[in-house]
């Protein structure tokens, strides 16, 4: 049914936004996705369906050699299908590609589904930041190795 996750541009916007609406209740607005499609230094990777519907994504920010995700959406008629797995590994593939040596992200603590998928794609937890969210959840910050090269944190190539 889904064909191969493939980079997501501007000419995406409306699809984004939809998925936005129906998996992160308008997570952000139109001029965020609009940048987060068309600036340089991020990364939004999407999966279609035959008919090119938008039914996932991942969006990163490549920030020196990581790779900061900033949102994972499924549609929810095709969640539990293995979509998020697909584009988040898509997003840390072509972050790598481009000299990304790690992936962080955050993740609500009160969000056991989204804790479980994280752990399951190899993330940790490394941190917290109490009452992060605007309802007083907690934040997670979660990390894990993407590829090899040099860290600028220690200096040291891996």
């Amino acid at each position: 049914m889904a064909v191969n996750a493939r980079r997501l541009g501007p000419d995406d916007l409306s699809a984004c936004l939809r998925l936005d609406r129906l998996a992160l209740k308008g997570l952000w607005t139109k001029q965020q996705w609009e940048s987060e499609l068309s600036e340089n230094n991020r990364l939004v990777m999407g999966i279609d369906t035959e008919d090119r519907s938008l039914i996932a994504l991942a969006s990163g920010w490549l920030v020196l050699d990581e790779l900061q995700i900033m949102a994972v959406a499924v549609d929810p008629m095709h969640q539990r299908r293995g979509f998020g797995a697909r584009v988040l590994q898509s997003i840390i593939d072509r972050a790598s590609s481009l000299g990304a040596v790690s992936a962080t992200l955050e993740v609500a603590a009160t969000n056991a589904a989204g804790r479980a998928f994280y752990a399951h794609s190899g993330f940790c937890i490394t941190g917290r930041r109490t009452g992060y969210y605007a309802n007083g959840d907690d934040a997670l910050l979660q990390s894990r190795s993407i590829g090899s090269g040099r860290d600028f944190r220690t200096d040291q190539t891996e």
